[in-house]
């Protein structure tokens, strides 16, 4: 079992458009080459500015993600991961789906869609902060902290 040390990373959200990417950058700032990581969604959204916003202020680059649905990840890719995180509950069911044809582990790590959030520009920025953090906070409780640099 690769519970501890997967290979291949999948974050899976609602419509891969604010949760899921975020999740991925983050693995990839933090870590490199040491995963392979993608995203999906259930349905297909489109990028939230407010996420390409918050992640840049961390140096996280996610302007060109393009969002896309488990199937099309499917067909592009395959789904040759062995632990799938997801993040709400339609992503959550439907990688339990998967599970019945590809041998993955999935983790689910609740986390709040900001996208409904009511308020001013700061406002719904510090909304979608709090699930970066969150999702920073999770990813180095369950992967360790990031290695330095040039190993």
């Amino acid at each position: 079992m690769n519970a501890a040390r997967p290979h291949a990373v999948l974050f899976a959200c609602g419509m891969n458009s604010v949760r899921s990417p975020m999740a991925a950058g983050l693995l990839k700032q933090m870590f490199g080459q040491t995963y392979y990581v993608g995203s999906a969604g259930v349905q297909k959204g489109e990028l939230d500015p407010f996420v390409v916003a918050v992640m840049d202020e961390i140096g996280v680059d996610i302007s060109k993600h393009k969002p896309m649905t488990f199937e099309e990840l499917e067909d592009l890719e395959g789904l040759s991961f062995d632990l799938i995180v997801t993040l709400s509950p339609p992503a959550h069911h439907k990688a339990l789906e998967l599970t019945h044809s590809i041998a993955a582990d999935v983790e689910y790590w609740p986390t709040v869609d900001p996208t409904g959030i009511e308020g001013n520009r700061e406002q719904k920025l510090e909304a979608y902060r709090e699930v970066r953090d969150q999702l920073m906070a999770h990813i180095r409780q369950r992967f360790g902290r990031a290695a330095g640099g040039n190993e």
